[in-house]
């Protein structure tokens, strides 16, 4: 795809793994359109490079690792280090000084592998989105992968406007109160929030069994995305009248939805979520449970946006309406239009 035509920045952190799925071997991704390949050095630090050999483009992934930490590649054996220089070529004492192959920055945090895919001068990891709870002992939880066969921009849509829990989730978070609830949005530079409080209502299952009491409750779903492409949403229940609205959550449950999407090719994403909970901390069978639980919930949600993307390709040119329930992704879709439009004015102004 042209980089100038692409629908994602260069210049952002993207999660490209879980920290448990790099180890000492070689695994091969691919993140903005790109093909890399992700390993860990002998000191345990994350590399990860142009999944392309200098010499006939064979994927690196399909070479091997040697004890050093360098990379072999399966095809003629020319040797990189972490760096993606050359520093052994076959039958020959002169490396030639252009052999080389692209490495990027990679950070790991909150459990993530997080890339670089533009100017490596503008690489700051203090601007990789804040997951803290992932990894924070006041809160326990566990997540999973899932490659989806859409544009990640859908994915963003689908997490920004949850009335559709109504309709794809009845059977476990949904019920009329999400879609009926009024609901507030709010922006900034990078972020859009979407507020909602459904008082009195009746739980739905799964979050009936969460709490464990019998009665209506106040539910809330606070949804934050951060541009390019996470968005955290702040979930929970409380018994009607105890004080949740107000602020007093400390008679419900609470949970955290953490989820950054990466765009891999223009219809296919790598989804990252995780689902966390400040309550039973210590059960790790719970942890498991949930993480299954969500997991099949997020499978109904795999189903809808791979038919949507289908659809979307059947129509070329067709353009998409509107509702007032959309609000917080069409901002969503704003704050990262616009990142792309700054990051090209850059490009622009440069040449």
């Amino acid at each position: 795809m042209d980089r100038d035509a692409a629908p994602w920045p260069s210049n952002a952190w993207y999660a490209a793994a879980w920290d448990h799925e790099v180890k000492r071997s070689l695994l091969a991704r691919t993140v903005c359109g790109e093909q890399l390949v992700f390993y860990r050095q002998p000191d345990g630090r994350v590399a990860a490079l142009q999944d392309a050999c200098w010499h006939r483009l064979l994927p690196l992934s399909k070479g091997h690792l040697q004890e050093d930490g360098s990379l072999v590649c399966g095809y003629h054996g020319l040797v990189y280090d972490a760096r993606g220089r050359c520093t052994h070529m076959p039958s020959q004492e002169t490396i030639n000084p252009s052999a080389c192959v692209r490495s990027y920055p990679v950070v790991e945090r909150h459990r993530f592998v997080w890339i670089w895919m533009g100017d490596p001068a503008l690489a700051d990891p203090a601007s990789i989105p804040d997951l803290h709870w992932n990894h924070d002992p006041a809160w326990a939880g566990d997540g999973e992968l899932i490659a989806v066969n859409c544009d990640f921009r859908l994915v963003v849509d689908n997490l920004m406007d949850l009335t559709h829990e109504t309709f794809v989730h009845g059977s476990s978070i949904g019920n009329r109160a999400v879609a009926e609830a009024p609901f507030e949005v709010t922006h900034g530079e990078r972020f859009a929030t979407v507020t909602r409080w459904m008082r009195d209502i009746e739980a739905p299952p799964f979050w009936a069994r969460q709490l464990g009491k019998p009665g209506r409750v106040d539910r809330w779903q606070i949804i934050r995305f951060e541009a390019p492409c996470t968005v955290i949403i702040d979930v929970g229940v409380a018994p009607t009248g105890s004080g949740a609205p107000e602020g007093d959550r400390s008679h419900g449950v609470n949970g955290f939805v953490l989820n950054t999407i990466t765009p891999s090719t223009a219809n296919t994403c790598l989804y990252f979520w995780a689902f966390v909970r400040n309550y039973r901390l210590e059960e790790q069978s719970l942890t498991t449970e949930l993480r299954q639980g969500v997991s099949g919930i997020f499978r109904e949600d795999e189903i809808i946006l791979e038919a949507q993307q289908k659809a979307i390709e059947a129509h070329p040119g067709k353009l998409f309406y509107n509702l007032n329930i959309d609000a917080g992704s069409m901002w969503a879709r704003r704050k990262l239009e616009r990142m792309i439009a700054t990051e090209r004015g850059i490009a622009e102004a440069a040449e």
